[in-house]
């Protein structure tokens, strides 16, 4: 999915995502435009991440030696997404590097094609760090990415 220096990467459709999962909208989720709150993308997003390695893992992956923070999150808005309509949130992950982890999250509603285009899709930077780590503000340094959320998401590695 990667495009050359300078070029946005195309539109993505259901087949460039390997973990899925469903998420039920509220008649709250949207804003006064009668659309999706932008707010309510990022927690999607945020909740897809998380609860794919909870799941995949079978761990409270708030209690492992290291936790991924976010070091990093964004969204490309592609078509309205809202109330009713279930929203189906595809997973992938772009590079697992030493201590991070990139992943690419599609945000789906209507009929489920391998060619349908994404409504928006996210994109999620986890940083690993100690747990805990300071409290005081300081900064936490970086530690390897644990090797049970290592082999959780390396089946969703993608070209």
């Amino acid at each position: 999915m990667a495009a050359s220096s300078g070029e946005r990467s195309p539109r993505p459709t259901r087949a460039d995502y390997v973990a899925w999962r469903t998420a039920t909208t509220r008649w709250s989720d949207d804003d006064v435009y009668g659309h999706l709150n932008n707010a309510r993308y990022f927690d999607l997003i945020d909740t897809a991440v998380n609860a794919y390695l909870a799941s995949a893992t079978g761990l409270d992956i708030r209690s492992l030696d290291a936790v991924g923070v976010v070091a990093e999150v964004s969204c490309r808005y592609f078509a309205e997404l809202g109330y009713p309509d279930d929203i189906d949130l595809g997973l992938a992950v772009e590079r697992i590097g030493t201590s991070s982890v990139i992943y690419r999250i599609g945000l789906f509603q209507g009929p489920a094609a391998p060619d349908q285009p994404a409504n928006a899709e996210g994109r999620f930077v986890h940083v690993y760090v100690d747990n805990p780590g300071p409290r005081d503000g300081s900064a936490r340094p970086s530690t390897p990415v644990p090797d049970v959320i290592r082999v959780a998401i390396e089946p969703l590695l993608v070209g």
